[in-house]
């Protein structure tokens, strides 16, 4: 179902086709653009085409805006009650508020799935988030690519694709050797031996501790410690790994996070695709030999150099193994696909987008997008929470701290490429102050506006849309109108922080209405429109918290 603004934008679109029609102005209608404008005061919608073709027809942008207003009045009747031209040659167009408000009823017949379209026409996104290693807790930067992550699949799955949520466990390798050394040294000490100095370049968390009291609970008989060998090693680490594993998704599942795949490296490399990615790419002729090793020639897809396959003593590189990962990515199927990666991982991006054009997948269908650094401040001072010995903030920490909704609204309220600084005073608030409140408690105000009209009334819900005329109330439907365009934009430049940024615009702009006017009044009439428009409101925010996997509060 085609939104208000989509509506009036395709009337309008029409409207000045004709005119170019009757006029024998040669326009492409694709360049005929109508948008909400970026300030206020110039209008619903507006139009620059005027300025685009003003040298084709030889005739200065302003006045053939002015020369274009009578019959576009005359056509588009009441769709609006204001046309004009302004500026260098912009067409400025003001819905009539009847009109508009129709929004009501499109809200109160779809509810929270208002907004929601087909436009992805069921194409397959695959997002990769998180994948921490299986080393130790998910630190604070984890907890915002989880929100991020979440937050892209369930817009774009409110736009009409079938997104997936994917975590890759790098479940392989020397670090899992190191954990396993890790955990056998914390054995050691839980029998009383001290290990000083701790080894350079093994694990030091307290949290290995956990791990190795808990494999000796499973394993009192089984290992030995006096004669410590690679195997063991293997075994304890990968015991170790899969209890983090497993630790991290509890801790993203009470975040709020799913995820449909969960891929494992070991599982790769026992398959044989890293050999079989390597043997691919030698067959396309990718592949050179050069002082022993294998290089994948990355350079000729943009790479700034090209990269080391298998090195001089047979091993092949960590790139081998991402490889093969990334190709299985395509061969399931999925139209594109999108990776959050850490702030560490700018030199990935180049190598990983050549290996997809070297297979003859589109490198434009990989995305990958950066997600930068979160430090926690109070009263503008860093804070360290570490409870634990570790050198990081763990977002299970977070949690505890200020809860899952702060946390994830805050995550979501910035661009994710853009570091940024997570005010723990702020986001405990109970108080306007605080935007996941201020926007929750709007939500609070109608669900108790509903109720009291609810306990009194029972008749059949009748509302005229004449009724609404108000600045503040036109201002509120104008918002609850645009609910739809935010979320298709959202997907379009995978942009979650539109979505906060919304809602408070909604939640101020309901306060607003809330504190000049009364809802529940002595006129029967108004007040049925105004519970009308307070009802849609709600839905509206509570599609949009949803959709950042936040709750919506009956009460506060």
């Amino acid at each position: 179902m085609a939104s208000r603004l989509d509506i009036a934008r395709e009337s309008i679109t029409r409207a000045i086709e004709s005119w170019f029609t009757a006029h024998d102005i040669h326009a492409d209608s694709e360049r005929i653009e109508v948008d909400v404008p970026s300030e206020e005061g110039h209008g619903d919608l507006t139009s620059s085409i005027c300025l685009k073709i003003a040298k084709s027809v030889r005739k200065p942008p302003r006045a053939l805006a002015e020369d274009m207003l009578p019959e576009l009045h005359k056509q588009l009747g009441e769709l609006v009650v204001d046309i004009e031209a302004a500026g260098p040659g912009f067409l400025n167009f003001t819905l009539a508020t009847p009109w508009l408000a129709e929004v009501i009823n499109d809200i109160r017949a779809q509810g929270i799935l208002y907004g929601h379209s087909r436009w992805g026409q069921g194409k397959r996104i695959l997002i990769e988030f998180v994948s921490a290693n299986p080393t130790g807790p998910l630190v604070i930067v984890s907890g915002r690519a989880a929100a991020v992550g979440d937050t892209l699949a369930r817009i774009f799955r409110a736009n009409g694709f079938i997104a997936d949520r994917e975590f890759y466990v790098n479940n392989a390798g020397n670090q899992i050797i190191k954990l396993g050394q890790a955990i056998y040294l914390r054995m050691l000490e839980l029998h009383g031996t001290k290990v000083e100095p701790w080894p350079e370049g093994i694990y030091p968390g307290e949290y290995i501790i956990d791990i190795a009291r808990n494999y000796l609970e499973k394993h009192p008989n089984d290992w030995s410690l006096s004669s410590p060998d690679e195997k063991l090693y293997v075994e304890l680490g990968d015991f170790g790994a899969e209890y983090l594993r497993s630790f991290q998704e509890q801790i993203l599942r009470r975040f709020g996070v799913e995820f449909e795949n969960w891929i494992y490296e070991k599982d790769l490399r026992n398959q044989g695709a890293p050999e079989s990615i390597i043997e691919r790419l030698g067959k396309l002729g990718w592949v050179k030999t050069e002082e022993g090793a294998k290089w994948f020639l990355s350079t000729r897809f943009g790479d700034d150099k090209d990269r080391v396959l298998v090195k001089s003593d047979g091993n092949y590189t960590y790139f081998v193994p991402d490889a093969a990962y990334h190709a299985g990515k395509f061969e399931r199927g999925y139209d594109w696909v999108i990776d959050l990666l850490g702030p560490d991982h700018h030199g990935y991006i180049g190598r990983m987008r050549a290996l997809v054009e070297a297979l003859g997948f589109k490198a434009d269908h990989l995305e990958m997008m950066i997600i930068q650094l979160v430090r926690l401040v109070r009263n503008g001072e860093v804070v360290r929470m570490s409870k634990r010995g570790g050198q990081f903030v763990t977002l299970e920490q977070l949690i505890e701290e200020v809860g899952v909704d702060p946390a994830r609204y805050f995550f979501l309220e910035r661009a994710p490429n853009t570091p940024m600084d997570f005010d723990l005073g702020l986001a405990e608030l109970k108080s306007n102050e605080n935007p996941v409140y201020y926007v929750q408690y709007a939500a609070a105000r109608i669900a108790s506006v509903l109720r009291q009209w609810r306990e009194s009334h029972h008749d059949p819900f009748v509302w005229n849309v004449d009724l609404l005329a108000e600045p503040l109330e036109r201002r509120l439907l104008f918002t609850l109108a645009r609910y739809p365009d935010v979320l298709k934009r959202a997907a379009i430049d995978k942009a979650p922080q539109y979505l906060p940024k919304y809602l408070t615009e909604l939640a101020a702009a309901f306060h607003s209405f809330y504190r000049q006017h009364r809802i529940l009044s002595e006129d029967p009439g108004l007040t049925m429109a105004r519970v009308a428009l307070s009802e849609a409101t709600l839905w509206i925010i509570r599609s949009g918290l949803g959709l950042m996997g936040i709750s919506v509060p009956e009460t506060m």
